[in-house]
């Protein structure tokens, strides 16, 4: 019996090991194609700098350029613009204006100070900037009567007591100029507390701002925090006013 079964079995081991020869093939090719498919993992250095690149650099020098070429950052320490800016603000400027578009009247704008204004009034925001509302533009002609009498645009009285501060006057005495090319005529909205364009038509630019002084317009309170709200160049009070040269009497 044992001498009949033992070729039997030798016959049958060959058969067992070229049974399972492919699939250690199998196997090893699955496992070198999963090698293969792992990705390799990054050199930290060079991850740690790019990453530093996007995500801090480039926002880092967007913000640059935006405080540069768009917007500008100033604090309010007079009381000139009372209510609508008080003492101790800030503001938000954008400098789009006058660079791309050009001034309105009613823009709140920050300018150079123009001819020594800053002797005489304790409002600058920084060592030579002020901050004005823009009533008459090139070539306007500006007059009020005084107490209590509206001012007028070309010959056209406009009622400015959305933005004045309650219980002041447009001017407490009487005025008339005529806006020279590329000047502005500027009023604080605290007209008794305002050392404007009104008290300075013997300088040197008689009392008009160069809009090439014009560094931006004011559109946003920032600080306080719990004061934070746009500022409004109240366009609508001046949409009556005609084009220079075209005063109604």
């Amino acid at each position: 019996m044992d001498s009949q079964n033992q070729p039997q079995s030798a016959n049958e081991q060959p058969r067992l090991d070229a049974t399972m020869q492919p699939m250690a093939a199998v196997t090893g090719d699955v496992a070198q194609a999963a090698a293969e498919a792992t990705p390799t993992k990054k050199d930290d250095k060079d991850f740690g700098w790019k990453d530093l690149l996007l995500w801090c650099g480039i926002p880092i020098l967007v913000m640059v350029l935006l405080r540069i070429f768009v917007v500008g950052m100033y604090v309010i320490p007079s009381g000139s613009m009372e209510n609508t800016i008080m003492p101790g603000n800030r503001v938000i400027i954008s400098k789009l204006t006058p660079a791309l578009t050009p001034v309105q009247r009613g823009d709140i704008i920050v300018f150079k100070d123009p001819a020594g204004w800053l002797r005489n009034e304790q409002s600058g925001m920084d060592s030579d900037n002020l901050i004005k509302r823009v009533i008459g533009l090139p070539g306007d002609v500006v007059e009020c009567d005084g107490g209590g009498a509206p001012i007028k645009i070309n010959g056209v009285a406009i009622n400015e007591s959305s933005y004045i501060k309650p219980g002041t006057e447009p001017s407490m005495f009487p005025f008339k100029v005529t806006v020279t090319p590329d000047h502005l005529f500027v009023l604080g909205d605290n007209r008794n507390n305002s050392l404007d364009s009104r008290y300075h038509q013997d300088d040197g630019d008689h009392g008009f701002v160069p809009i090439s002084d014009v560094k931006g317009v004011a559109f946003m309170r920032y600080w306080p925090l719990n004061q934070i709200s746009t500022l409004t160049s109240h366009h609508d009070v001046f949409a009556n006013v005609p084009n220079p040269g075209s005063s109604t009497k």
